[in-house]
């Protein structure tokens, strides 16, 4: 088989591969939409959709239809044409992400002898690309809650861009041990170093840091916190209706489908078999057998985002910051210069560094879960009087734990409770 590198496929693939891409991305969001509501629906005793299509699997469908044929409303107030712009600037850089996520290896096109990757392009720094262009989306967002003419759509957007930004922050400092390692920010060629053993693996702690930025990178629950119904009605898409707000839909679920795709990349082995399957068959990693592995990793990850959302409560917006500013950030720094230090000794000393890094990974992880997860000491759970209106004194001894005391009624009989024949409701009681 010949490679035949990346920028050399004839027209006609290109186009295929951009198609495909689209596709791609429009079928996985109607299924993770169907996908939600059915794991939901099962984590909280309900059926779910099961009415259009088998197992229901055309209500994604059914409801983007409805969303077409809504009446499409623009707010006197708002500036009309940025109204407009906002969710298509929201939506695209979503799909352009996925140019750079490899799909397979080099397969060859059924019916004809021409050969390609299964990735539309590659770059040196594709990493960097996907993280420059996924950023671009804060523009749909904040200018979308602008345009709208309403204040709590503008608060959602600056609580959304501000969100976005710090996780971003955190985010990209998890990737930099991954550059360090694999010594390349192209995605096909990290892909390559993770042959032998995943990154996910090696540089846990990244791994576990990427994962809780990019919950928070694409405002799902329980970091959902620009679109807090209780707070600010809808957040940024408050007056968003018809085709206009399902472009904010779509590109909600399609910024999961990438931060999966990235994670699967860069930390899951991207397209290569896991659990050692092609230790015992060879043919695991070649041909279009790739995409169930990768497909299954990504579909893996949109699930934990969907048990995230129907097991946590929604964060303190004070608190939600503190973890991206104050523990995510100090802690990327320590890995990196950890896995510098590391990668440095190992290159001259001509020594494996992968069962150290392994261990070091393993052990920085659970000293860290165990110093956020330890419960506090007692003399912390002391009430301190607040002082009154409007904020009511805290229970002594601390917050109330465990069960709730139950509730006691006094009891009544029927002759209390009914008035006799001849006798006034002001008499009997």
């Amino acid at each position: 088989m010949t490679d035949p590198g990346f920028g050399h496929d004839p027209w006609w693939v290109v186009i295929i591969k951009v198609l495909l891409v689209f596709v791609v991305c429009v079928v996985l969001t109607l299924f993770n939409i169907w996908w939600e509501r059915r794991v939901v629906a099962r984590m909280q005793h309900r059926i779910g959709p099961n009415m259009h299509g088998p197992f229901g699997l055309l209500q994604s469908l059914a409801d983007g239809v409805k969303l077409a044929l809504k009446e499409d409303l623009t707010p006197t107030n708002a500036d009309r044409v940025v109204f407009v712009t906002a969710p298509v600037l929201a939506t695209v850089p979503a799909f352009v992400t996925f140019s750079v996520i490899p799909f397979g290896p080099v397969v060859r096109i059924p019916w004809t002898h021409t050969y390609t990757h299964l990735q539309l392009t590659d770059l040196p720094a594709g990493v960097l690309f996907i993280m420059a262009v996924a950023s671009m989306g804060i523009y749909g967002i904040v200018l979308g809650g602008w345009a709208s003419g309403s204040t709590y759509s503008l608060l959602g957007a600056l609580r959304s861009s501000a969100q976005m930004i710090s996780y971003e922050v955190s985010m990209g400092l998890a990737l930099v041990a991954v550059f360090l390692y694999a010594g390349s920010l192209s995605t096909s060629a990290i892909v390559d170093a993770q042959s032998s053993w995943w990154f996910g693996a090696l540089l846990l702690p990244s791994f576990v840091i990427y994962c809780i930025s990019m919950v928070g990178e694409t405002n799902r629950a329980p970091f959902d916190l620009p679109e807090a119904e209780g707070e600010l009605v809808g957040g940024f898409h408050t007056e968003y209706s018809s085709l206009k707000f399902a472009l904010f839909f779509l590109a909600e679920y399609i910024n999961m489908a990438v931060v999966s795709a990235l994670a699967t990349t860069l930390f899951l082995g991207g397209w290569r078999a896991p659990f050692w399957i092609d230790h015992a068959w060879a043919g695991a990693n070649t041909g279009y057998w790739p995409l169930i592995w990768f497909f299954g990793k990504v579909l893996f990850l949109v699930w934990i985002f969907i048990w995230l959302r129907g097991a946590l409560p929604r964060m303190r917006y004070d608190q939600f910051m503190a973890l991206g500013w104050k523990r995510l950030l100090p802690l990327s720094l320590v890995w990196i210069m950890i896995v510098a230090v590391i990668k440095a000794a190992a290159l001259d000393g001509g020594w494996n560094p992968h069962w150290w890094m392994f261990g070091l990974g393993v052990v920085s992880t659970l000293v860290t879960l165990w110093f956020f997860l330890r419960k506090p000491e007692a003399a912390a759970l002391e009430a301190t009087p607040t002082g009154g209106f409007p904020t009511p004194d805290l229970p002594v001894g601390g917050p109330v734990r465990g069960a709730a005391a139950p509730l006691a009624f006094p009891a009544y009989t029927y002759a209390e409770l009914v008035p006799h024949e001849g006798t006034t409701t002001e008499e009997a009681s």
